[in-house]
C-alpha cells in the first residue's frame, strides 16, 4: 500500500497508472487521480466537517487556491454521497468513530479521483461502524466506478465485500483472485497458522471463515 500511495519507492519494478509510471508523475497531477486515506487519520483540533472535506479540492486548484463553483459542487456532492450534508458544521472531533472515517472519505470523493487507496479503514471502529463504512465504498464503486483498493485484516469483511483479494504472506504475494478461490482452509493455514472451516455465508453465498482454537470443539460442543 505504501508503494502504490508514493509513499515508498520500489526496490524493482514499477507502479502504473494509466501507462505513466507513479513515481515519476508530478505531485498535482498524481493527486488528480489517485486518493489515499492512510490508516487512523487524525484530523486538526478544531476543525469542521465542512472544513476537512474541502481540503480534498486542493490538488484541483490554481496557485492562488481559488474556490470555484466546481469545487463547491465537488463538496457538496461528496457531503451528500457520505450522508453527511447536515453535518457540515460540527467539529469532525465532536463526531463517532463511523462518521469521522465517513468524513475523510467524503474528503477523498471531493478529490475526484478514479483510484481511492485505503489502509485498514474499519480499525478500532465497532463492527456496525465497519459495515457502514464498507457499504459506503460498495457504493461508491458500483455507482461511481471508483476502483476501491484496501487493506482489510477481518477476512470475513473482506470476503464479503471485495471483488478480487490479495491474499500477502511475510511481504510476497501470496494468492491474488476472487473470494471463492482465495479464502480456503489452505491459505489460512499457510498465510496465519490457523487451523479452520470454511463455509458458504448463508446470507451472501460468499466463503465465510470460521476459526478452530484449541477448544474449537469443546465450545461446539458446549
Amino acid at each position: 500500500m505504501r508503494v502504490l500511495s508514493r509513499l515508498l519507492t520500489p526496490a524493482q519494478g514499477s507502479v502504473l497508472l494509466d501507462n505513466d509510471a507513479i513515481h515519476q508523475m508530478p505531485t498535482r497531477r498524481l493527486a488528480q487521480q489517485l486518493g489515499f486515506l492512510p490508516q487512523s487519520p487524525i484530523a486538526p483540533e478544531g476543525i469542521s466537517v465542512l472544513e476537512l472535506v474541502s481540503r480534498g479540492r486542493h490538488p484541483h486548484q490554481g496557485l492562488f487556491k481559488r474556490w470555484s463553483a466546481a469545487d463547491e459542487s465537488a463538496v457538496a456532492e461528496a457531503l451528500a454521497a457520505t450522508q453527511m450534508s447536515e453535518l457540515a458544521e460540527r467539529h469532525v472531533d465532536e463526531l463517532s468513530g463511523g462518521q469521522r472515517q465517513r468524513v475523510w472519505i467524503a474528503m477523498a470523493l471531493a478529490q475526484q479521483t478514479d483510484v481511492l487507496l485505503l489502509d485498514e479503514p474499519t480499525t478500532f471502529l465497532d463492527i456496525n461502524h465497519q459495515i457502514e463504512v464498507l457499504d459506503l465504498l460498495t457504493d461508491l464503486n458500483r455507482e461511481r466506478g471508483t476502483t476501491i483498493v484496501m487493506v482489510l485484516h477481518e477476512l470475513n469483511l473482506a470476503a464479503r465485500y471485495a471483488d478480487q483479494l490479495v491474499a500477502m504472506a511475510n511481504g510476497d504475494v501470496y494468492a491474488v483472485g476472487p473470494p471463492e478461490e482465495i479464502l480456503t482452509e489452505q491459505m489460512v493455514r499457510e498465510v496465519f497458522g490457523l487451523e479452520s472451516r470454511v463455509i458458504e455465508d448463508p446470507v451472501t453465498g460468499k466463503p465465510m471463515m470460521i476459526p478452530l482454537g484449541r477448544h474449537g470443539k469443546e465450545v461446539s460442543k458446549a
